[in-house]
This record gives structure tokens, C-alpha cells and sequence, in this order.
């Protein structure tokens, strides 16, 4: 078997595990052991073919590692497609004067702290707009007779 052939068939095994596993670094990887097939074809030498899988596909995995990022905490705690919460209504009782109150919300206690920027000193109608930890971070409802003091 040719060195260019084995180069495609380690390519397709790692398509075919990337397919089962769900990342995308295999495939970075598939396309480094391409490149060294390509390399094969134009008759590069074993330790060249090996260098060129190598880098090429090292670059590929950093570049993707790079583009894709890590996601900030910020990002999932005010995101209404992972936390299914972000937008619904909370009636709160009472205050406590550290700003933070307990609720009824789907069947269970739930520790509530005002939004940054919210003087909250009436109880009343409140929109979840984030959670910090197991807490419903929210703010009053517009026409709530809650004003605003965003600075």
C-alpha cells in the first residue's frame, strides 16, 4: 500500500470518529493527515509527509480553538435558550433592605436579588433577567411604578 493511500485511510478514520465523538478537533486533525497525503502525491519524503500532517494539523486545532473560544459565564446566565426562566414573571412580597427577597416560583423557594441598577423598594410584579448561581437575578415589569436608577 502506498504511503499516500494510508494517509487516506487514517483521514477517513478520524472523519468517521470525529462523526461519533462530536468535535471538531478530529476533523482539524483529518485535514493535517490530508495535507500529508497531498504531500505523498507530490513525493515528498516519509519524515516531510509526517512534519507537514503535523503542522498543518496543529495549526487547524489552534485555529479552531482560537475562533471558537471559550464562552464567558456571562454569556449563559442571561440567555433565554439555556435557561428557559430569563423572561418569566416573579410576584415579590417583600424586600429585604440587603436588596434581595424570596419567591414562590415553580413550586419552590427561590432567593431573588434586584438587577444592578434597580432601587427596588415596593413589592410587586418582576422579570427574570438573569441567573447568578441558583438565584433569579430581575427587574420590575415596565409600568410597575418602578422606576429606573441606571446611571
Amino acid at each position: 500500500m502506498s504511503d499516500s493511500t494510508v494517509w487516506w485511510v487514517l483521514a477517513g478514520v478520524a472523519v468517521a470518529v470525529e462523526m461519533v465523538t462530536g468535535t471538531f478537533y478530529l476533523l482539524m486533525l483529518a485535514v493535517g493527515l490530508s495535507a500529508a497525503a497531498i504531500a505523498a502525491h507530490v513525493g515528498a519524503s516519509l519524515v516531510v509527509q509526517v512534519a507537514v500532517a503535523a503542522v498543518v494539523g496543529g495549526a487547524a486545532c489552534i485555529t479552531l480553538h482560537l475562533i471558537r473560544g471559550k464562552p464567558s459565564r456571562g454569556d449563559t446566565e442571561a440567555n433565554r435558550n439555556i435557561n428557559l426562566d430569563i423572561g418569566e414573571t416573579v410576584q415579590v412580597a417583600t424586600w429585604n433592605a440587603d436588596r434581595t427577597a424570596n419567591v414562590q416560583y415553580r413550586g419552590a423557594n427561590w432567593a431573588v436579588v434586584a438587577a444592578n441598577g434597580y432601587a427596588i423598594t415596593a413589592p410587586g410584579a418582576h422579570r427574570v433577567c438573569e441567573l447568578d448561581g441558583n438565584r433569579l437575578v430581575v427587574e420590575p415589569l415596565a409600568g410597575a411604578g418602578m422606576p429606573s436608577t441606571n446611571a
